[in-house]
C-alpha cells in the first residue's frame, strides 16, 4: 500500500467512491508509478495483509473506501468496493440500517452527511 507525503494511504476516487490504492507486488507498484510519470521518485509503502485492509483498515475511516487492488496493470486489477460480502457491514455502503443511512457515524450512503 503506497503512502502520500503526509503518510496516509495513497487513496484516488472514482465513481463516487475514495479509494486506497494497493498492489500485490512491488512491479505492480512500479508499473502503477511509472503511469503516473512519478516512477523515478522513491515510493514509500506499507506491507499490509489484504484481509486487514479490508476489515480492519477500512471501517477505520471516516467516510466509506474501497480498494483498488494492481491499479493500471492490464487486465489484472481489481475493485474491492465498500460493499456487504467485501468489508464489515458497518462500513458497507448498501448496509440498510437506518432508513437508508448506514452506520458510518452518520454518513448516509452516498458518502455525504446524513441528515438525521
Amino acid at each position: 500500500m503506497p503512502l502520500s507525503a503526509d503518510g496516509d494511504p495513497l487513496i484516488g476516487e472514482f465513481g463516487g467512491i475514495r479509494w486506497i490504492y494497493a498492489f500485490s507486488d512491488e512491479l505492480s507498484l512500479a508499473r502503477f508509478a511509472i503511469a503516473r510519470g512519478e516512477g523515478a521518485r522513491e515510493w514509500t509503502y506499507d506491507r499490509v495483509l489484504g484481509a486487514r485492509l479490508l476489515d480492519v483498515a477500512i471501517p477505520a475511516m471516516p467516510v466509506p473506501y474501497g480498494v483498488a487492488l494492481d491499479v493500471g496493470a492490464e487486465g489484472q486489477g481489481a475493485l474491492f468496493p465498500p460493499v456487504m460480502g467485501i468489508v464489515p457491514d458497518a462500513a458497507a455502503l448498501d448496509a440498510d440500517v437506518d432508513a437508508g443511512t448506514n452506520d458510518m457515524n452518520g454518513m448516509a450512503p452516498n458518502g455525504e452527511e446524513s441528515t438525521r
